[in-house]
């Protein structure tokens, strides 16, 4: 009976399968006696948390003293009024509708602002300070009072 072509490729590939096998419990073998010293097998990490084969060098090294060290959440302190306390310019206003937005000088985010929250009337491109609040989509103006 005649032997299918798939039959002869699965054998082949057992085959190889068993001599791949023999030549690494060979090799395996031979390395046996030859083990790798304790400083090759030694790892360090760096000051960058970065795994290396090179000792660290002693003079990068930082002295931490115990006390500096902070477990948990570091305890909350309210901010002063200079830091409550922002400045901006009015981007957009309708007063229509009773909204518009505020350029923060500092980190150029756009904040909205409502009418209810104005202590004067304002025009585009005045100048004014506020507080940053939580209005129900996100952070609002409040406090917004007109600068000279």
């Amino acid at each position: 009976m005649a032997e299918s072509w798939n039959k002869k490729e699965r054998e082949k590939k057992k085959q190889k399968e068993r001599k791949d096998k023999a030549d690494k419990m060979k090799e395996r073998k031979e390395n046996a006696g030859k083990s790798k010293g304790l400083d090759d097998m030694m790892a360090y990490v760096d000051e960058n948390g970065v795994i290396t084969s090179t000792p660290p060098d002693p003079r990068k090294r930082k002295e931490i003293k115990l006390e500096d060290i902070e477990i948990g959440v570091p305890e909350y302190a309210e901010p002063t009024e200079a830091e409550r306390t922002h400045t901006g310019k009015i981007t957009f206003f309708n007063h229509e509708k009773g909204f518009g937005f505020i350029k923060d000088q500092v980190s150029q985010e756009s904040i909205f602002v409502h009418v209810n929250n104005l202590s004067v009337p304002v025009q585009e491109n005045d100048k004014v300070s506020f507080e940053i609040g939580h209005g129900p989509k996100g952070p609002m103006a409040v406090n917004v009072k007109l600068l000279s």
